[in-house]
Parts: structure tokens; sequence; C-alpha cells
């Protein structure tokens, strides 16, 4: 899952980047409101935590910006301010959660489950599909009540089919999905891990639209 970092705390960054990535999640990074507003307006990932107190555009203005724009993104804003009046305001702007700093990681990472999961229309962090069931929070995947065994790669595009369930999505659209910036991904990268979930789960699990991409039947 990949999500947007807007934070200017060298530290603080670099720590919930480190730390969101051993959840499962891809993050890109940047420190200033300018770049959060262009990376939002981008729609390239699920879901954006976004400090308020951000160099050259507060981030408050870059959410007002983004929203205007009709971009749905769900955006959790951090922040060191903890007042009442400052949370109504972020909320008034846009956002769709809050939280003050210092910050837990598991409640960072829970709530940025239930920030995607909602977007998708999904309200338990169990997602089914057919006789496939994946649980967001603790990344167990069954089919048929039997768990399967899947790589944290393997999991993270099944999740993004399952929240995509019936659309077609290309392979760029996929990348974008699970890899975030300076990755180096490989031609038939896609490939190999679909290929891998239909070994798993079954070769009807997920199927190719020739020529546009591939889908995950509802």
């Amino acid at each position: 899952m990949r999500v947007l970092l807007a934070e200017d705390d060298e530290t603080l960054g670099s720590g919930l980047r480190a730390g969101l990535a051993q959840h499962g999640f891809q993050v890109d990074w940047v420190r200033d409101g300018v770049a959060a507003e262009r990376e939002m307006m981008s729609e390239l990932h699920e879901a954006v935590i976004l400090d308020m107190g951000l160099p050259r555009q507060d981030g408050l203005i870059s959410l007002q910006k983004v929203r205007q724009k009709k971009i749905r993104t769900p955006v959790l804003i951090l922040t060191a301010q903890d007042a009442v009046s400052y949370r109504i305001e972020g909320l008034d702007a846009g956002a769709d959660d809050y939280l003050v700093k210092p910050v837990d990681l598991l409640e960072l990472a829970a709530r940025l489950r239930a920030l995607v999961r909602r977007s998708h229309g999904e309200i338990q962090s169990t997602v089914n599909v057919k006789d496939v069931k994946l649980n967001s929070s603790t990344r167990v995947v069954s089919l048929n009540g039997t768990p399967v065994d899947l790589s944290a790669r393997e999991f993270d595009l099944l999740f993004t089919f399952m929240l995509h369930a019936g659309h077609v999505l290309t392979r760029d659209q996929l990348e974008k999905h699970l890899y975030s910036w300076g990755t180096e991904v490989s031609s038939n990268t896609v490939e190999v891990h679909v290929y891998h979930l239909r070994r798993k789960l079954g070769n009807d699990v997920i199927q190719t639209i020739r020529g546009v991409g591939y889908v995950m039947p509802k």
C-alpha cells in the first residue's frame, strides 16, 4: 500500500518511513507544503499523512487546494497542535482523521488501513472476494478457510486487486500502487507476482484482459 508522508522533521520523517515499511506500507516522503500539494494532486497514493506546520506552504493550505480540485485521497493530519480548534480546522478543511504528535506507530498504521478501507467502501479489516479472505491488519490470507502463505509483495498486490475487485488495473497502475520512489522495478515484476498468486489461489482468481491489464472478478 503506497502512502504519501509530508513531514519536515528529518528524524520523525525517517522514523515514520522506516516504521511504516515494517507494516507493509510503501512510503513516499516530501518535506514541504508545495511538494505535498503537487504529490496529492497526482492521486498516486492510497492515503496521505500530512503535517500542518510545513515550510513553503502550510499543510492546511495544501489540503484546501487539493480538496477544491475534488481529490478524494484520504488524508490523516499529523501535528503537534492538540487544541480542539486546530482539529476542527483541519477536519473542516477536508482531513479524514487527526493524530497528535508524538504518535504511536501501531495506531498510525491502523488508522491508515481504516482510511484506505473506508475509501473503497470496506468497513472491517477483513476483505472477502469469493473464496478469498484477506485481513489487512494481521496480513493473513485464506482460501476456503485454509491459510495461504504469501510474500509481502504478493500480499500487497492481492490487497490491491481485492480493493478494486471488478475493475481492470493496468500494469502501470499496479506498479504505482506497490512501489515507492526510487524502487527499481523489472519489466515483468507484476506478471511474476500474478503468476505466483494464481499458483497459490487458483488460475481464475485474477484474469488477464489482453492488451489492457488484470482484473479480480467479484
